[in-house]
């Protein structure tokens, strides 16, 4: 074999397969089949045998069939079938045969001919069988090829049956040339030659033409029961039907689990429970709360929301009624949100009848009765309401354990504790619990031990910070007596801090605490009065720490006392400067909670800060001299005398080693509770501005009803120049569908273009025109059509004028569209399915057209990938998976408010996106409903066959349970045409109500019941509705007194339905009315954002910023800003000087000026570029209260810094280059994070004024810092004529170091990151993925790279070579033009990958 052979490209097919197989129950190996030899026969050729020397015995003998002979030919056709069953299974086994037998055919038929020299070449690398004498070492190839699955015609003879599961992933090689096929075809054929029958001729049986024809008359051609065969083949396909592969057994279970299709998604699927409760609910699936327990939730709750809903006292008891109500339909009834939002609503209402003051002058005809509505719950209480059921099933979940428990230590070891019994039952929280499950196994552990042992269980039950083992012989032992000799117990000690009951006196012993201790010494362990007396110390500050009263004490105080300090670090002295987002929290001290949860944005980044190593967020309390001192005088005695001020001191010890440890844990504690809190907030405040984004109407032309949807015409320039790039449009219709698409150029001056720009509008006629882009142009682009649409005089569609009743038009309306939805969809791989044809630009433009359309589909359509929308400026501090969840409540409230189609759902991949969200329903059961309505024939009728309809042979589309939530919320369009079509179930009526909502309507139609038997009768129970629509008298529903509708149904019936009788006269009258908000615009703020991308934070007045100067005249200069703004320079802000500005300045010059002012809605900037104002750099304003400021430290570190940058010799440089920015390495870094992986800053250099510094972005997070040394430099500030980085790579200028060297290094990221071979995971994610696959893969090898994080500039090329090989990795650096490996370049990804075989090959090699 040449070297050529191992490198990857073509890969000759080995000869052989791993002769061992595996049995795939127990994983143990067996041995592999050999050549079918008269040694070797396995058990079937034994049973054949024995069947024939039967029949032959049977036949010299003169076998007769008498009167049994019925049962005889059974039996024969018995053994015929299993014969038959052996036979075929031999064949299958001997289907790919060895090299001998391959000779044997070849000597049987002359005219074949093997084809032995050469071997089929594929594509990608293959593993079949080898001979007997080439069992070397599996090849470099084999081990790491690119595909490592196995070809099925060339699997080794003992795999040949079995099922492999992975067999869908399988990708067949395609042969190169016809000679490869044909040879392919030729050894298909030969490894089958039983499938065919016998071919041989004549001559290789023995028997010449004649002798044949006698043996067939005589004993048959063995086609006579071809029939029975055929049907025993039928019989054995339908057994092998039912063993049917499952999905689980071909798909890994991290793919089954992405496409929701495991064996607990497929119970959530079809279970008849709402998806969304399944899933909540998992981890309590099998619990059960009592009726005591369910009443103690409602106050539990009530208490937790109460306090924020300032109303007023009188409503406490029906606000808790409320929360118990909520509750019940909630866990009895099975009901999302959105129901008993819909239909629940008078349970969230407190009505109260007043009687009217009796007046003199008062009409008859009034009410003497008013009622007064008070909103007890909004939507937003609910779904805190559903998520605090699931703390407190966790919560009685913990405490049912802990009872159980105690219990058992009471039967067990006859335990009675007063105080766990006293705090048990009244535990609320999970920190109370956990401080009395700590106590439980520290004060009875040995008692748990043996408790454990008795059951069998010999699992170790201690809790974390739990030492039982020195404290139980302390316990035992005579130094406990000195602990019992401080005169109190702890929990006396905590029940004085708390006030509960009287308090407890402490009395001295009668001798000093070292005398004592040296009369109770023993063994080896406390055999001196001071170990005797430190073990007490330690004792019984452990009981103080450990008791669940004193924790609860120190927990207390802390929340009403604490205060938070942040206190730099060595590492953020530096780092976090002026400029730093961190720099507003570096000498903060002093936070009380109150201010915490006020600026909950502001804690969670101390927390970040703290986890970035450049602050100390320490909890203490105000008064913790106070405090301690309090503490002290319940412990200590009041005696006086040396004695007791002996004793005294003893129990100030104690309390110090217990502050200290209770202090720690506390502290800890209350940090993470006020994460959570402050997570919450900043959570609901993205929830609501999604729900804000969501609450959007389509866009409503002018003379249209609100939900009309529009017909939009899209442009966009992107990021181009618009009057060099081309501009994207696109027409989209009210259906969605794109109808025309294409390009204009120039519109601004080509008046060709504005004919066809104009001659479209005309053609097409839009509703709307949408413009969008990303850079400053896209504001010239808008003016621009504005005016084309001024000066062409474009009209939209005509419609109705209210007043006249005639026919109008006005100017067309633009509006800019937020494009952040259109962002994320441009280049995804749902635009690239929908339109595969479309450039990115032009997908853009649709998907701001649908925008105008529906911005709630679009957002629904995101899925997972809503979270990269920006909704909060500290979103990024929040959990994932917590975010999507808020966000996802939103996206239900909306999409039940609106009600969705379910008919066009079946036909419109947008609107069925909205089913997820429907009430009750989920990812899992849309798809199902999808599904068994399509099998159901594609179209819904009624709402009541989505539970089925045997007459009409329709199958369940959902359950009872989940109908009943979904119900009113999907909505079928009603047709008067149709009998069958109820016009109640477009609206959002529940079918619950139908009955209601009709006899609503008889009522309007003042019908008695006679008539009403009548049209019911005639035409159905919809009749009298029908009949109210057909007839156009809706209105008369207003006439209705719903009031005393309401009473006789709550008097009879005890329904609640006052607000729902509202609902449905509303719905009467207007189906699904369009509640949602109007389109929103955009406000000047939000287009200069969505455009430059810069907030008022990131550019505002009196900040120093780079700017490109354009345009130089003597008194005055034009600049662009990095954002794309234009800025002014007039003479007076041009120097201190008066000198003319030509003098001073020259065109594309980079210089540093100062915003002076800014005007976002014209985008144009003031600017000073005087060297005074210059001076004073830019401070953001942050207002502190007085004494939460370290001033003291604050001086102290600029003098310190100041003495190092003297001792460095830093300067600030200015550097001419577009790239260049006066940034320090984190600056550079939060520059960069918005932009994309191989952008570049140029920054000054810590090293001097002879290096600079190049930052650029590896990845999202990963930036490389490069020194550049600069050589033959003209003075101290110029830029070196020769630029070397590492002492290797030398470059002329900056454009070339960036083009050459850093763009260079970019283009090697990004073909490693679109390499098959990459995992976008850690080193960590990647070697378990390696782990996963070999341990589905016994016999194979694998390799994978990943990104170095920890690395800048590097990736890990991590293998593993088998199942039993452990995971190693070896380093990759990018260098321009090259990857890197154990110091060897390689040009591109395929020559990486087959230097790393070599070198893995070579090291195998090397070793014994």
């Amino acid at each position: 074999m040449s070297m050529r052979d191992l490198i990857q490209g073509e890969a000759e097919l080995d000869d052989e397969e791993n002769d061992e197989s595996f049995d795939e129950e127990t994983g143990e190996a067996r041995p592999g089949k050999q050549r079918r030899n008269p040694d070797l026969d396995d058990s079937s050729d034994e049973e054949e045998d024995d069947d024939d020397e039967e029949a032959a015995r049977a036949v010299r003998e003169g076998f007769i069939i008498e009167d049994d002979e019925d049962e005889e030919i059974d039996d024969d056709r018995e053994r015929r079938r299993k014969k038959e069953r052996r036979k075929r299974i031999r064949e299958e086994e001997e289907a790919a045969l060895d090299e001998e037998d391959l000779d044997l055919i070849g000597e049987a038929n002359p005219e074949w001919e093997r084809k032995t020299t050469a071997q089929p070449k594929l594509k990608r690398l293959k593993r079949g069988h080898r001979d007997e004498g080439d069992r070397q070492q599996r090849g470099l190839d084999e081990m790491f090829s690119d595909d490592e699955e196995v070809d099925a015609g060339f699997v080794s003879r003992e795999h040949h049956h079995r099922v492999d599961e992975f067999a869908d992933f399988i990708e067949e090689d395609e042969l190169e040339d016809e000679d490869e096929r044909q040879r392919h075809q030729e050894e298909m054929e030969v490894a089958r030659p039983r499938e065919r029958g016998y071919v041989a001729g004549a001559d290789t049986a023995g028997l010449d033409k004649d002798a044949l024809e006698d043996m067939e008359a005589i004993f048959g051609n063995g086609e006579d029961y071809d029939w029975a065969l055929a049907l025993e083949d039928e019989e054995e396909a339908r057994e092998a039907g039912e063993h049917n592969l499952e999905l689980k057994d071909v798909f890994e279970p991290s793919q089954l689990s992405e496409k929701l299709l495991t064996d607990q998604d497929n119970q959530i699927r079809w279970a008849d429970e709402p998806e969304r409760f399944q899933l909540d609910r998992l981890p309590y699936k099998n619990f059960q709360i009592s009726e005591d327990q369910f009443r103690e939730e409602a106050r539990w709750i009530t208490s937790l929301i109460w306090p924020k809903k300032q109303l007023h006292g009188d409503l406490q008891a029906p606000f808790t009624r409320a929360i118990g109500k909520v509750l019940e339909f909630f866990v009895v009834d099975e009901v999302e949100v959105p129901f008993v939002f819909q239909h629940r609503k008078d349970y969230l209402i407190h009505a109260k009848k007043t009687r009217q003051q009796s007046s003199h002058h008062s009409n008859g005809d009034e009410p003497d009765f008013v009622v007064t509505a008070e909103k007890l719950l909004n939507q937003d209480d609910l779904w805190r309401i559903l998520e605090l059921d699931l703390k407190f099933r966790a919560l009685i979940e913990k405490r049912n354990v802990l009872e159980k428990t105690y219990d058992n230590l009471k039967l067990a070891a006859e335990v009675r504790d007063k105080m766990v019994e006293a705090m048990l039952p009244v535990a609320v929280t999970m920190e109370e619990l956990q401080d009395i499950q700590d106590f439980i196994y520290f004060q009875y552990s040995a008692e748990i031990k043996e408790l454990a042992a008795t059951n069998g269980e010999v699992k170790d039950k201690r809790r974390a910070g739990q030492k039982s083992t020195i404290f139980d012989r302390i316990r035992k032992g005579r130094a406990y007596q000195l602990v019992q000799a401080y005169g109190i117990t702890a929990d006396q000690v905590a029940q004085n801090a708390l006030r509960e009951g009287r308090k407890q006196y402490t009395e001295d012993a009668s001798t000093s605490p070292i005398d004592l201790a040296d009369s109770l010494t023993y063994d080896s362990e406390f055999n001196t009065g001071e170990q005797v007396l430190l073990a007490a110390r330690q004792m019984f500050a452990e009981e103080l720490f450990m008791n669940p009263r004193m924790r609860k004490h120190f927990r207390m105080h802390h929340y009403m006392m604490g205060v938070v300090d942040c206190r730099r670090t060595e590492k953020g002295l530096r780092k976090i400067d002026e400029q730093h987002p961190y720099y507003e929290l570096k000498y903060l001290k002093n936070q009380t909670f109150s201010d915490i949860a006020n600026k909950p944005e502001m804690f969670l980044k101390m927390l970040k800060a703290e986890e970035e190593g450049l602050l100390e967020v320490k909890v203490s309390l105000q008064n913790e001299r106070d405090f301690r001192r309090q503490l002290l005088q319940e412990f200590q005695s009041d005696n006086f005398s040396e004695l007791a001020d002996a004793w005294n001191e003893e129990r100030k010890n104690v309390l110090d080693i217990a502050f200290t440890k209770l202090e720690r844990v506390i502290t800890k504690g209350v940090k993470e509770s006020m994460r959570t809190e402050c997570q919450d907030s900043i959570l609901k405040l993205c929830r609501e501005e999604y729900s804000k984004k969501l609450d959007q109407a389509p866009y409503k032309p002018k003379g249209m009803m609100l939900g009309t949807i529009p017909r939009v015409l899209a442009l966009s320039n992107g990021s181009g120049d618009i009057n060099r790039d081309p501009i994207s449009w696109a027409w989209v219709e009210e259906d969605g569908r794109v109808l025309e698409h294409g390009r204009f150029t120039n519109l601004a001056r080509d008046e060709n273009a504005r004919e066809d720009f104009a001659e479209l509008v005309q053609r097409r006629k839009p509703d709307v025109i949408g413009v969008s882009g990303s850079s400053f142009e896209t504001h010239r682009l808008i003016n621009v059509i504005r005016d084309l649409v001024s000066d062409k005089e474009l009209k939209g569609a005509a419609f109705e004028d209210p007043d006249t009743g005639d026919d109008r038009s006005e100017p067309l309306e633009l509006v800019v569209v937020n494009d952040e939805v259109a962002r994320l969809y441009k280049d995804s791989p749902r635009a690239a399915v929908e339109h595969p044809t479309f450039p990115s630009l032009t997908r853009y433009c649709v998907a701001i057209a649908k925008y105008l359309q529906n911005p709630m589909k679009e957002y629904a359509a995101l899925g997972k990938d809503v979270i990269s929308l920006s909704f909060h400026p500290c979103q990024q501090l929040l959990p994932k998976d917590k975010l999507l969840k808020q966000l996802e409540t939103a996206m239900v409230d909306m999409v039940n408010l609106c009600g969705v189609d379910i008919n066009e759902a079946i036909g419109d991949p947008y609107t069925a996106a909205l089913l997820p969200y429907v009430c009750g329903l989920g990812p899992r059961k849309s798809t199902a409903v999808l599904k068994t309505i399509n099998q159901n024939g594609g179209v819904v009728n009624t709402r009541d066959e989505l539970v089925g309809d045997p007459d009409s042979h329709k199958l369940p589309v959902v359950g009872p349970r989940v109908w009943n939530n979904c119900a009113s919320f999907l909505s079928i369009e009603y047709d008067s045409s149709n009998p069958m079509s109820d016009y109640l179930d477009n609206t959002r009526v529940h079918p619950e109500d139908y009955e209601l909502g009709r006899k609503m309507a008889a009522d309007a139609l003042e019908l008695d019941e006679e008539d009403v038997k009548a049209e019911v009768d005639e035409g159905g129970p919809g009749a009298i509705v029908r009949k109210l629509i057909k007839d156009d008298e809706q209105e008369k529903v207003n006439d209705l007194i719903l009031e005393e509708y309401a009473e006789q149904l709550e008097r009879n019936y005890n329904q609640r339905k006052r607000a729902t009788l509202e609902t449905i006269r509303a719905e009467l009258q207007q189906p699904y009315e369009e509640l949602r908000r109007n389109f929103a615009i955009l406000s000047d703020d939000e287009i200069f954002t969505m455009l430059t991308g810069e907030t008022r934070d990131s550019l505002c007045e009196g900040m120093i910023v780079p700017v490109h100067i354009r345009v130089v005249k003597d008194d005055f200069l034009i600049a662009r800003l990095d954002a794309g703004i234009e800025g002014r320079v007039d003479i007076e802000d041009g120097s201190d000087q008066e000198l003319p500005l030509t003098r001073l300045f020259s065109a594309h010059q980079i210089a540093q000026a100062k915003l002076m002012e800014l005007d976002r809605g014209m985008f144009s900037a003031k600017l000073t570029l005087r060297e005074s104002m210059l001076k004073h750099p830019y401070r953001k304003r942050i207002d502190h209260d007085p004494g939460s400021w370290d001033v003291i430290q604050e001086q102290k570190d600029k003098e310190e810094l100041r003495e190092k940058d003297k001792a460095t010799g830093r300067t600030q440089r200015v550097v001419k280059h577009p790239l260049f920015r006066p940034f320090n390495s984190t600056q550079a870094e939060e520059y960069l994070g918005s932009q994309s992986p191989g952008d570049a800053v140029i920054r000054p250099s810590s090293k001097g004024n002879d290096h600079l510094a190049v930052t650029w972005k590896v990845a999202d997070g990963v930036y490389q810092h490069i020194d550049v040394l600069e050589l033959q430099k003209e003075n101290e500030f110029s830029v070196g004529r020769q630029l070397r980085i590492g002492g290797k790579y030398t470059y002329s200028d900056l454009d070339e170091l960036i083009v050459d060297h850093v763009k260079a290094m970019a283009k090697k990221v990004a073909e490693m990151v679109q390499h098959e071979k990459y995992q976008s995971g850690s080193r960590t994610e990647t070697e378990n993925w390696l782990t996963t696959y070999t341990e589905a893969n016994p016999k194979r090898s694998v390799y994978a790279f990943c990104l170095d994080t920890r690395h800048p500039g590097y990736f890990w090329l991590c293998f593993k070579a088998g199942k039993s090989a452990r995971p190693n990795a070896w380093p990759v650096r990018i260098v321009p033009n090259a990857f890197e490996l154990m110091k060897a370049a390689y040009p591109d990804m395929k020559a990486l990958c087959n230097g790393f075989k070599l070198r893995h090959a070579s090291e195998m090699s090397r070793r014994p």
